[in-house]
């Protein structure tokens, strides 16, 4: 009798930190009570001043590695995430957001029918508070079928519920201080060609307010990547047609 489930990876899960005392210990609980075992737990701290350390050393024995150090900023971070990485999926699941079920990983494999391991697994996002309540669904949903061209319409999926096979990770571009997460996944998928959807919900999102002034400087980042990846005229009539539509639904 065949397995219907013969493969079994490791899912390196990467916690990018810096004094986020607040809202750490939700985040690390949520990885370390998974049903699926098969997990390396990765923790790259900037040198928080705050009890971000403290509450690190408090789950020390369930995290396979941490490091503590400056950094020049949270794509610098992810990127030494991705150095210090041995598993064949690689997930950065942000302080305040968690896996959304204590089975969701295993959910995950068991979505997997093949016996080669797709480039990219991903699903939907739950929007939570700071008490992990279900306030809302991801507005942006995942499509039925995701490729390189799928993020012309935004980033349809949230980029903690992007995993990416190892051998398909590239580096974070730090020229984006914003959106380098937006580049990131389009570059994937680019050399990607088997982009599985889990059909499942995979994060609880913390619902966190944006700085205007950094979401203003987030989208002039998109829409320079868009141009580089899309073509700039493609771009710009998109944004033509964003202003249109916000305009009809009002």
């Amino acid at each position: 009798m065949h397995n219907l489930h013969r493969v079994h990876p490791k899912f390196s899960i990467i916690t990018v930190t810096y004094n986020a005392g607040a809202v750490l210990e939700d985040t690390i609980q949520s990885v370390i009570t998974q049903s699926y075992r098969d997990v390396e737990y990765i923790i790259v701290d900037g040198g928080s001043k705050d009890r971000t350390m403290e509450i690190v050393n408090k789950y020390k024995e369930h995290i396979q590695t941490v490091i503590s150090e400056p950094d020049k900023g949270l794509y610098d971070a992810m990127n030494k995430g991705i150095r210090l990485a041995t598993g064949d999926y690689l997930c950065f699941l942000n302080a305040g957001d968690a896996l959304h079920e204590d089975d969701t990983l295993l959910s995950m494999v068991h979505s997997i029918t093949g016996a080669e391991l797709p480039d990219v697994l991903y699903g939907e996002t739950a929007i939570v508070d700071e008490d992990g309540h279900f306030l809302r669904m991801r507005r942006l949903s995942a499509p039925e079928t995701l490729t390189w061209k799928s993020f012309k319409a935004g980033m349809l999926v949230c980029h903690q519920a992007f995993f990416v096979r190892r051998d398909r990770v590239v580096f974070y571009d730090l020229r984006y201080r914003f959106s380098a997460d937006f580049d990131w996944c389009i570059r994937i998928m680019k050399q990607s060609t088997n982009l599985h959807n889990t059909h499942l919900v995979l994060i609880d999102y913390l619902n966190e307010g944006m700085t205007t002034r950094n979401h203003k400087a987030s989208l002039h980042e998109r829409f320079r990547i868009m141009c580089r990846h899309y073509g700039f005229l493609s771009t710009v009539f998109r944004h033509a047609w964003f202003v249109v539509r916000a305009f009809i639904k009002k």
